[in-house]
């Protein structure tokens, strides 16, 4: 990276060039204090600052820009953080929405590689996430990700990708949760996109090594009504639980359905993109005692200076408070943001020497516990943790032990 000064600095400081400070004078020194009084003189100013472009793709428009706005104040609370820790140093972030859609995920990809960023964090789910990634290592650059934890992410093959969460993950947290509830029955509805169906695999084959009974239902990503789905969970299968794996559109339509019809369900879960304040202000009556994966209870139990700070800062900037997508896309760019500089002092930055930085990163003390990547770009410690909306809009965190700030309301249901 070139590294100049300011213009306005190298103004002042040909300003004070050799001939006028030899010459000393009234004139002179009346020239310095002004620049003094200004942070204009030259000596404390730092001198060498370095910029660097991270390129951001994610949905801020269509049917996911609920979660992909998320991501995004996530990475802007890391940059704003990483700049205000390291003056000399910047990250600006060139960002281009992807609308949810797969092309314009790879075009997005594309044209942030023609503006010479130095990375790419994308995308918010695996149908864009692929591709996508797939784009970014044609071009070279590293490609990291909370939002594609589909299982082929890390089968491809590919050196510069890497991602903090996972399906085995969200698998753990709600079968974990469902042992601790003492569930016996589990009715699995998924959508058919690849992570959902991924999970739902997964999920399946978990609880039933846990003696668990499951029942699955698969729903087209396009469906709108609901109460056929929910009318079979009621009257053939009659479960303990239902475990709802799609988005943000899925599970309003999935728990207005069951709101109508009242299953006797004891307790309903969800992985991504449903534990937020954003559904709790917008779906009152539909999240009361659900379940959905997070990071941190709402309003959050910071138990760190760091966090502290997340949470001052995301306040500042949005005048809200954050949830687990701007807590999780703020992990991997803390760690990204820091590799980027580390590898930048190591002289190998501009030499592809990125992958290698982050893939010898490890951090134990980030929202998500211990993070470290493997040979796959994966991050094998990733568990969901798991919590349950009050009443009142609040979210619990009630899974796992160590971390819970409440424990769960069993049986519990929004009707």
């Amino acid at each position: 990276m070139t590294r100049l000064k300011p213009r306005a600095t190298q103004a002042r400081c040909a300003a004070l060039s050799p001939r006028h400070r030899a010459g000393g004078g009234v004139a002179t020194m009346a020239l310095a204090a002004a620049l003094a009084a200004s942070g204009g003189l030259c000596a404390p100013t730092p001198a060498h600052a370095t910029e660097w472009k991270v390129g951001v793709e994610l949905p801020l428009t269509g049917p996911l820009a609920q979660a992909g706005t998320e991501m995004y104040r996530g990475l802007q609370v890391a940059a704003d953080m990483f700049n205000r820790r390291h003056p000399q140093d910047k990250i600006t972030l060139v960002t281009v929405d992807d609308e949810s859609n797969p092309a314009k995920a790879v075009a997005a990809v594309e044209q942030l590689a023609s503006q010479h960023v130095v990375a790419i964090a994308g995308a918010a789910n695996s149908n864009c996430a692929g591709p996508a990634s797939e784009a970014a290592s044609k071009a070279g650059l590293v490609y990291v990700t909370s939002g594609g934890t589909s299982d082929d992410m890390v089968t491809r093959g590919l050196k510069n990708f890497f991602r903090v969460s996972n399906t085995p993950g969200y698998t753990s947290g709600m079968a974990g949760l469902f042992e601790t509830l003492g569930v016996k029955s589990v009715a699995i509805v998924y959508s058919t996109k690849d992570a959902t169906s991924d999970l739902a695999r997964q999920l399946d084959a978990a609880l039933k090594a846990k003696g668990v009974k499951t029942y699955l239902h698969a729903y087209d990503p396009s469906i709108s009504d609901f109460k056929p789905l929910i009318n079979k969970v009621k009257l053939q299968d009659k479960p303990d639980a239902m475990a709802m794996l799609g988005y943000e559109n899925d599970y309003v339509g999935i728990l207005r359905a069951s709101r109508v019809l009242k299953p006797e369900l004891k307790a309903i879960a969800a992985p991504w993109a449903f534990a937020s304040p954003k559904m709790a202000q917008s779906f009152p009556d539909l999240v009361p005692n659900v379940y959905g994966a997070t990071v941190l209870a709402s309003p959050a139990d910071y138990r760190s200076a760091d966090q502290r700070d997340f949470s001052d800062t995301y306040q500042r900037l949005f005048k809200t408070v954050s949830n687990y997508q701007s807590q999780t896309s703020f992990v991997y760019a803390q760690l990204l943001f820091d590799a980027i500089a580390n590898a930048q002092k190591a002289g190998t930055l501009d030499k592809g020497g990125l992958a290698n930085t982050l893939r010898a990163t490890q951090r134990d003390d980030t929202f998500l516990g211990k993070v470290s990547f493997d040979a796959r770009g994966d991050n094998p410690n990733y568990v969901a943790h798991m919590g349950q909306f009050a009443a009142n809009g609040k979210l619990a965190l009630v899974w796992p032990a160590q971390y819970a700030t409440a424990k769960p309301t069993y049986p519990g249901v929004p009707w």
